[in-house]
C-alpha cells in the first residue's frame, strides 16, 4: 500500500509540473522531460482531447457502463496513453475505453503515460495499439492493416514485425475488405463470423456474394457449409471463354448490368460479329429457378 501511495503522489507532483509554463515541456531533450515523458502522470480529464487518428468507431455502451462501474470501485488500473500538443494540452493515443469510461463517472483526472510524437508516430501507435487488443471485430483490424499500408506506408512484411503476425494472417484480413458493405457490416455486427467472409471473398460478384449472404443468414450456414456452397457457385460460373469481350458495345454492357441487377445474377452475354447474339441467366436451385421464373412473368 505504501509503495502505491508513494507513486500516486509522485504522479501528482509531475501533475504540478506540467501545470507550470515556466517547466513547458515541447520535446523529449526540454529541461525536465526525463521526468515525465515514460511516467505516470495524473491529468485533468479536460485537457485530454480524443485522437482524430482512432481506428476504432465502434464502442459497445453497455460495455461502458461496465468498465464505468469497475473503474468507480477500483480505479484506473491501466494507464493510458498520450502525447503532448501544447501546454496542458494532450491527444489520446491508446485507452480511449477507459478515458470514456472515467468521465462518464465524473472523474476529474487520470493516471497517463505522456508521449512526445507527431502526427504519423501518433497514428501508427494507435493503430498497432488497436490491432492488438482481442475486442476488435475483423474488419476493424482490416481497416487498421489498411490504414497502416495507406497512411504509414508500410509493407505487409513491415506490418507483420511491428505488430507479430503471419504476413498470411494480414492478408487474409486485407482480403476481407473485398466484401460487399451490406456483408462486412454483417460481419462486424456479428450476423457472420470471418470464417463465412473468407469464404465469400472467393466470389468475384458482388451481387452473388450477397446471394450467399443471405441464404447464409436466411439457413443458419455454417463456414463449412458456405465454403462448399462458394465452390458450387464457382464450378458454374462460365469460363474466360464465354465472358464478355471488351468490344461488346456500350448498350449492351449497359443492359448486362441492368439485367444482373433485375434477375440477382451475374448474366452472361455472347455478341456475334454481326451483331445478335444470346444472353445466359444461371440458376442455383429449383427455388432460384422459381424465382427468376416470376421476374420473367412479371416482365411480361
Amino acid at each position: 500500500m505504501a509503495k502505491a501511495t508513494k507513486k500516486q503522489a509522485l504522479g501528482r507532483g509531475l501533475s504540478a509540473l506540467l501545470k507550470d509554463p515556466e517547466n513547458d515541456i515541447k520535446s523529449a531533450e526540454d529541461k525536465n522531460a526525463d521526468k515525465v515523458v515514460g511516467n505516470i502522470v495524473e491529468l485533468d480529464i479536460e485537457s485530454i482531447e480524443v485522437n482524430p487518428f482512432q481506428p476504432r468507431t465502434n464502442f459497445n455502451e453497455e460495455s461502458l457502463r461496465e468498465l464505468a462501474s469497475s473503474i468507480r470501485e477500483l480505479g484506473v488500473i491501466q494507464p493510458i496513453t498520450v502525447r503532448k500538443l501544447a501546454f496542458n494540452k494532450y491527444q489520446l493515443v491508446s485507452g480511449e475505453r477507459r478515458f470514456r469510461a472515467s468521465k462518464l463517472i465524473g472523474l476529474e483526472a487520470i493516471p497517463a503515460y505522456i508521449r512526445i510524437a507527431n502526427d504519423q508516430e501518433s497514428l501508427e501507435m494507435a493503430l498497432v495499439e488497436n490491432i492488438q487488443r482481442q475486442d476488435l471485430d475483423p474488419i476493424e483490424i482490416a481497416l487498421s492493416y489498411q490504414r497502416l499500408i495507406d497512411e504509414i506506408n508500410l509493407t505487409q512484411e513491415q506490418m507483420s514485425e511491428r505488430v507479430g503476425k503471419k504476413r498470411s494472417t494480414i492478408a487474409n484480413y486485407l482480403r476481407l475488405l473485398k466484401l460487399d458493405p451490406i456483408i462486412q457490416t454483417g460481419m462486424r455486427d456479428g450476423f457472420i463470423s470471418m470464417g463465412h467472409g473468407r469464404a465469400m471473398v472467393n466470389i468475384d460478384s458482388q451481387i452473388d456474394q450477397l446471394e450467399v449472404y443471405e441464404k447464409i443468414i436466411t439457413n443458419k450456414l455454417s463456414v463449412r457449409a458456405t465454403e462448399q456452397l462458394v465452390k458450387n457457385l464457382n464450378s458454374e460460373a462460365p469460363t474466360p471463354t464465354e465472358t464478355v469481350s471488351n468490344e461488346v458495345p456500350k448498350h449492351i454492357k449497359k443492359g448486362i448490368k441492368e439485367f444482373s441487377e433485375y434477375f440477382g445474377h451475374k448474366i452472361d452475354v455472347k455478341v456475334a460479329r454481326n451483331g445478335s447474339g444470346k444472353i445466359t441467366i444461371p440458376f442455383h436451385s429449383e427455388e432460384d429457378f422459381n424465382r427468376i421464373k416470376k421476374l420473367v412473368q412479371r416482365a411480361k
